[in-house]
């Protein structure tokens, strides 16, 4: 199977970057009703339609949802790409469509979506509200998993360019988790079909990430909507999408995360999932906090009226601006930064900096824009 070709026959065009809501999907949607059946599920807080999609007409049932944090689109992008490859004749997709039912929910948050922010309209974390159900779009959620009944659930999110991968200086551009189900971690047989399901999309992802892919944490809370769903039952799998290098727009961990929908498919379809995986699992090594955005290293400053070499970082704060997320480069932390990298980094070769008002040290939360010595100049966290 050529994914390459597969991914650059199937890829949505119309949508790109960070900033995705229902206006943005609602032609796509219009278009994929040749296709699929499309219908709107419920609707958000403010009234905002939260629309699914039904494809494939076979005796394995996938749910799939995504945005249910609304500043985390990449998985949005990549499942239009998915069902680009579904509305194909390709033999593939036939069989697929063949073997598989797929219920999808593209946007669980179009009011988190349009605002930009992880939360819904009440400014409830939608992944902590899996067993209140406070909110309408946990209960549009829950009602279209218990209807639906599946075999199993995608779970798809974004995460921060902060975490890495092993010991290693690569970022985690995907991430997987395997949910527990209880406080003590056990492995029972819905949650061992998520491990391995997970371990032949990271096969297939080693091919072309290799060493950059990560599993999260699996400290069971009942809270989050992965965890319930797997204490119920149904193997779960989260997908986090994450950082590629200076793939800041998440256009080619898009790709990668369409890879892993379909490895991860084939993988099932073929019945290749029935031995335990556990072992090559608990392999992936698991995500650490170990990024900033930028470093400048050996830089020379000034505190209390002392001179010393050290580093600083600055972390990029996502800011939603006519329409569209601009990065904003914020300084976070100054000292040695041991065990931390940057995805782009500087060696400042012991020059002094010089901040705003001509300070002589960087400030925590000021935004980067300093020089380096007398000629080096930095504007939103990057030379210029």
């Amino acid at each position: 199977m050529n994914l390459e070709a597969i991914y650059s026959a199937s890829k949505e065009n119309s949508i790109s970057g960070r900033y995705l809501t229902n206006d943005h999907i609602e032609p796509l949607l219009d278009d994929l009703k040749q296709y699929f059946k499309i219908s709107v599920r419920g609707t958000s807080v403010f009234g905002k339609p939260i629309y699914d999609v039904i494809a494939g007409n076979g005796p394995i049932k996938i749910f799939m949802w995504s945005q249910m944090h609304g500043n985390e689109a990449t998985t949005t992008k990549a499942i239009f790409d998915f069902l680009n490859f579904l509305s194909s004749d390709d033999a593939f997709a036939t069989a697929l469509k063949n073997s598989f039912t797929f219920l999808i929910l593209p946007i669980v948050n179009p009011d988190g979506a349009e605002l930009y922010t992880r939360e819904n309209g009440n400014k409830v974390d939608l992944n902590r509200d899996s067993l209140n159900l406070s909110q309408p779009e946990s209960i549009v959620l829950r009602k279209a998993f218990e209807e639906f009944a599946p075999d199993y659930a995608y779970n798809m999110h974004d995460q921060r360019t902060i975490f890495g991968v092993g010991n290693d200086p690569k970022p985690a551009t995907v991430s997987f988790l395997a949910p527990s189900y209880n406080d003590a971690r056990d492995i029972n047989d819905p949650r061992l079909k998520a491990i391995n399901v997970i371990t032949a999309m990271n096969n297939t992802l080693q091919e072309f990430i290799p060493g950059q892919v990560g599993r999260f944490d699996d400290s069971f809370n009942i809270n989050c909507i992965g965890d319930m769903f797997m204490s119920l039952n149904v193997p779960t799998i989260l997908f986090e999408a994450g950082h590629y290098q200076k793939d800041y727009e998440r256009e080619i961990t898009r790709k990668f995360i369409f890879f892993a929908l379909l490895s991860g498919f084939h993988a099932i379809n073929e019945n290749v999932i029935v031995l335990d995986k556990k072992h090559e699992y608990f392999n992936i090594p698991q995500n650490k906090i170990i990024f900033y955005d930028v470093m400048y290293k050996k830089v020379k400053i000034n505190y209390e009226n002392t001179e010393k070499i050290t580093n600083f970082a600055s972390q990029y704060k996502e800011v939603l601006f006519e329409k569209s997320v601009k990065f904003q480069a914020i300084i976070r932390e100054i000292g040695n930064l041991d065990d931390h990298y940057g995805h782009e980094e500087f060696d400042c070769r012991g020059e002094e900096f010089v901040g705003q008002d001509h300070k002589k040290m960087p400030k925590i939360d000021e935004k980067a824009d300093f020089l380096i010595g007398t000629d080096r100049k930095f504007v939103n966290g990057l030379e210029v």
